[in-house]
């Protein structure tokens, strides 16, 4: 399976990735037949981010943007499988479960450790050998990059948290993987809007993509935005939302652009 079947990956002009690790659909076949018919729809899909951060794309930024679902394999999980967050319930690098704490697999379905190593092979590691090359020619050519990791997820999971998600939900791994001034613009731009309410490093603090990459001593920050589906689609549907875009997409580009001033100057 060459790459270009794997993942697309535009090249722009900003030192700025934007990568959307859950935003792939597709299932092979031979693993579509084996999930439960609920589980063939994808529902745990961030639905429509890569088209959320269009403009960013339009502004110059590199995007990656997979193929395939996360049921095949969770990009954002390391190839260890650690859990992100221990002590609560989560999904593992090839799920098991769905976000309703339901089994994915047909009895007697579920992959094993050999066929794990083989997606891992197959679809995890050509997605990061991409992202981390990006991420050093991007250096290369601006001596430091941002990586912007977009996720979304459904206001109310009660399978992995306690209540209402909030609306826009900043991760950077508890401030390690961004510079503090980083962070504190773009909580700035957060903090002078009310449209929506938000919470830096609360449920979710950021997960492998994060955490591994953001190394800002290097020259490289990672942040982490996870926005719940109610703020510019319908959960019940899935379906994309234009008037509720349009009103999110100019604070996202905003938070964007604070977060790449230190990234502009010289």
């Amino acid at each position: 399976m060459n790459n270009s079947a794997i993942f697309e990956l535009h090249r722009g002009s900003l030192p700025l990735l934007v990568s959307v690790p859950h935003n792939g659909t597709e299932l092979p076949d031979e693993i579509a037949a084996r999930l439960h018919p609920w589980a063939r729809n994808v529902p745990d899909t961030d639905w429509h981010i890569a088209k959320l951060y269009g403009f960013a794309r339009a502004m110059g930024a590199s995007i990656i943007v997979p193929r395939y679902s996360r049921y095949v394999i969770d990009l954002n999980r390391g190839e260890d499988d650690v859990s992100l967050y221990p002590g609560q319930n989560t999904t593992g690098l090839c799920p098991l479960v769905g976000f309703n704490g339901e089994p994915l697999y047909l009895p007697g379905q579920e992959p094993d450790e050999t066929e794990v190593r083989q997606r891992v092979e197959a679809y995890w590691r050509p997605y990061h050998q991409a992202l981390q090359a990006e991420l050093a020619r991007i250096r290369a050519e601006h001596g430091r990059v941002l990586l912007w990791e977009g996720h979304s997820i459904k206001g109310e999971v009660p399978f992995l948290f306690d209540g209402r998600l909030p609306d826009l939900n900043l991760g950077t791994a508890s401030g390690q993987s961004c510079q503090a001034a980083t962070q504190a613009r773009i909580e700035a731009v957060l903090t002078a809007q009310t449209g929506y309410d938000w919470v830096a490093n609360g449920r979710f603090k950021g997960g492998h993509i994060t955490r591994h990459y953001g190394q800002p001593a290097t020259g490289v920050e990672a942040v982490q935005l996870e926005i719940s589906q109610r703020c510019y689609m319908d959960e019940a549907s899935f379906a994309w939302d234009e008037g509720k875009a349009t009103a999110l997409q100019p604070l996202l580009e905003k938070m964007i652009v604070a977060a790449l001033e230190l990234h502009t100057k010289g």
